[in-house]
């Protein structure tokens, strides 16, 4: 969810969602956003929630502005290519980041061609979360300026 604080748009609240298995890595990907200092996006609070099922994250999509998406690759949950297939009619659609523990080239290129945003390997590297996310999030509230840009203008 998408929540800027009043008056100064770098004080924001981000949601991101993650589908997959609550797990280790999940633990580990909360603790990084508790405990990073976000230099890239100061004043920003970044909040984690876990997403049961590709359904369940669809039908959030409908009902919030979800600006990140972290699927993993394969998952019991739904994988990162039925998030990018259940986004198609989302006027905002989240930035879809993909995680792996054998996250190679191939993953990269496959997610990036079809429209996922970025890959993540695991274990999760507080630095690279922290880079990753940062860009995701700029990525898209300047995606949304544009939009609402040319809505106003159109």
């Amino acid at each position: 969810m998408y929540d800027p604080q009043p008056g100064n748009a770098s004080n924001a609240r981000v949601t991101v969602f993650h589908i997959g298995p609550k797990d280790h890595d999940l633990r580990a990907l909360a603790d990084i956003l508790d405990r990073t200092d976000w230099k890239m996006c100061p004043g920003t609070r970044w909040t984690l929630k876990a997403a049961e099922d590709v359904p369940f994250a669809a039908a959030r999509l409908r009902n919030e502005k979800v600006p990140i998406m972290i699927c993993e690759q394969d998952s019991p949950a739904g994988n990162w290519k039925e998030v990018l297939q259940s986004m198609g009619s989302v006027a905002s659609p989240p930035m879809v980041i993909v995680t792996s523990r054998t996250a190679d080239e191939y993953l990269w290129a496959e997610a990036l061609n079809l429209g996922a945003y970025d890959v993540l390997s695991k274990p999760y590297h507080p630095a690279e979360v922290m880079r990753v996310l940062s860009m995701a999030w700029l990525h898209w509230t300047h995606r949304r300026a544009s939009t609402a840009t040319l809505a106003h203008v159109g």
